[in-house]
């Protein structure tokens, strides 16, 4: 409603030019020619209420366009977020956080903005230019047709320079979004840059990024920069053109001094917005290509999606079966190469081998994270693939090596988006996971602030933290991913504490590269090259004639 208000208000606002360059033509003929102001005296004062109302018109239109593009740049944001959301883990791989950054926030507000902004001045421009030459065509048809014809003319040479544009501020998107990265870099690794005295080091490369957006703009200004000046140089052709014209129709009678006033009045109107364009051309083609990004955003489809019709799943039954499972994260380079293994509902199986064998990539496939490149995962006989994304996830309940917190309390940070969650409960979770009495000893307890990524606390605190998460959550399936391998040795003794709780009458995963942490498991499965060597208790391993795992046992006890 607003927008539509904001339209029909640029009418009037446009027409105006018009009837101010209108209004010159009698008063002149009185004044000039007749050397009479009794019937005249209205039209200074007209004009003046004139450029008032469309003063005030042009606010309104201002503050519902500002109204309605904020409203439009918050509802694109929303859903470009919720389409960030349904993205897997492949997608992230493959983008950086500046990459991320101004595809789904920035890419908005050059769009919105800019097409707010050009839109409204398009609009009225539209009224505009129609209206000043019906005015040009009152005073005098032959001069409207050389003024039209320059007006035209001194837009062609921005069909020129747009396709060169293009490539370069594709460029310059690509380049700004790597230093907003180096922000992110520097706010997330500060650490490791002040441990290894890095700073030096990134500044020269952003300093490496900033000197590539510099020279981008530079091109583009190249390349742009010369449109201003033609078109001032055209239309100073067509302004002189008219003036030379009009003396002529003067002289012959064919037009009167009040009519060739009028007349260059509306053409001043008319071409002084097109002697500028050239200065708003880069901002409307960064518009025009970001709406295009957006675009193809949207349409972008997440290659993690539910089937057709999938099912919901109310429990796991019996069993979690990987059949003839190959997965690759790059064409021809399996990282998983046709695993076969069953477990057992409340079976404990760990998963060892040395680093980079595929045992994470094992764990991933399981909450389709990723999707299996050949073979299938069924849990209680039906495909993965065919049951809803949100039921199959609802029953696993992962703890990784380094767990995200977000900003945000103790509280936020347990419950996530758990509803109805009583201080009982939570502290329940806490106390399963070794963590109650730390939290009790603060003086916010559960409404304590843990920092972005949890940076108040230790490498302990924050796993336990992640394991009441877990424990909260519920879920019959646990998988650990070096859940200690990061934690010292007094850490890691209260964090195992707090994995035997969690792992007590669930069917737990766990990925380790201690095998003392795995020796009561069920069945220890060791991968290598993407494939299981061998299968079987710590003690059967420790017999079995491939001594595979007897190997990897031996190295860790000597080193």
């Amino acid at each position: 409603m607003r927008a539509t208000i904001a339209a029909l208000l640029s009418i009037p606002v446009g027409g105006m030019d018009a009837l101010i360059a209108l209004a010159l033509k009698p008063y002149m003929d009185l004044v000039l020619i007749e050397k009479s102001v009794t019937n005249t005296s209205y039209i200074p004062v007209l004009i003046v209420v004139f450029a008032l109302v469309q003063g005030l018109l042009i606010y309104s239109i201002s503050y519902l366009n500002t109204w309605v593009g904020s409203k439009i740049t918050n509802d694109v944001k929303y859903s470009l977020f919720k389409k960030l959301m349904s993205f897997d883990a492949s997608f992230f791989d493959r983008s950086t956080s500046g990459e991320i950054l101004y595809r789904f926030n920035n890419d908005v507000d050059l769009a919105c903005n800019g097409l707010l902004t050009n839109a409204r001045q398009f609009l009225t421009r539209i009224i505009s230019t129609l209206s000043l030459i019906a005015v040009l065509f009152y005073n005098s048809w032959q001069l409207a047709l050389v003024s039209v014809f320059v007006f035209f003319l001194a837009l062609f040479p921005l069909t020129l320079v747009r396709k060169k544009l293009k490539q370069l501020m594709s460029q310059t998107v690509k380049t700004g979004s790597a230093v907003v990265t180096h922000y992110n870099e520097a706010f997330s690794g500060n650490r490791v840059v002040t441990s290894y005295n890095l700073s030096d080091y990134l500044s020269r490369k952003f300093k490496k990024s900033l000197d590539s957006v510099f020279s981008l703009n530079i091109k583009i200004i190249q390349r742009t920069g010369i449109i201003s000046p033609i078109m001032h140089f055209v239309v100073s052709i067509g302004i002189g053109t008219v003036i030379w014209m009009g003396s002529y129709l003067i002289l012959n009678n064919e037009i009167t001094a009040g009519n060739f006033v009028s007349f260059l009045t509306a053409l001043l109107m008319l071409y002084t917005p097109v002697k500028s364009i050239g200065n708003n051309f880069n901002s409307i083609q960064m518009s025009i290509l970001a709406i295009e990004r957006i675009n193809s955003t949207m349409d972008k489809i997440p290659s993690i999606i539910n089937s057709s019709n999938p099912v919901a799943i109310d429990s796991i039954k019996n069993a979690i079966t990987y059949k003839n499972v190959s997965f690759e994260y790059d064409k021809n380079l399996k990282v998983l190469n046709n695993v076969n293994v069953e477990v057992k509902v409340g079976e404990t199986i760990a998963l060892v081998g040395n680093s980079g064998g595929g045992k994470t990539t094992f764990v991933n496939l399981l909450p389709r994270f990723y999707d299996v490149t050949e073979g299938e995962i069924l849990i209680d006989g039906k495909n993965i693939k065919d049951i809803d994304l949100n039921s199959l996830r609802s029953h696993i309940a992962i703890v990784f090596q380094d767990n995200f917190l977000f900003a945000g309390t103790f509280r936020e940070n347990i419950v996530l988006d758990s509803k109805d969650v009583s201080d009982e409960k939570i502290f329940e979770a806490l106390k399963s996971a070794c963590l109650d009495d730390f939290v009790k000893s603060l003086e916010k307890g559960l409404d304590t602030q843990v920092g972005e990524r949890g940076i108040l606390l230790s490498g302990g605190q924050k796993q336990r933290l992640a394991i009441a998460r877990a424990f909260l959550k519920n879920a019959s399936v646990v998988i650990l991913d070096e859940a200690t391998s990061a934690l010292d040795n007094k850490s890691e003794a209260v964090v195992q504490k707090a994995i035997s709780n969690l792992m007590k009458d669930r069917t737990v995963f766990i990925v380790a590269h201690r095998l003392s942490t795995v020796q009561s498991a069920d069945r220890i499965l060791v991968i290598s090259d993407g494939q299981i060597v061998e299968e079987g208790t710590h003690q059967e391993l420790l017999r079995s004639s491939k001594a595979v795992y007897a190997s990897l046992y031996q190295t860790q006890l000597s080193g």
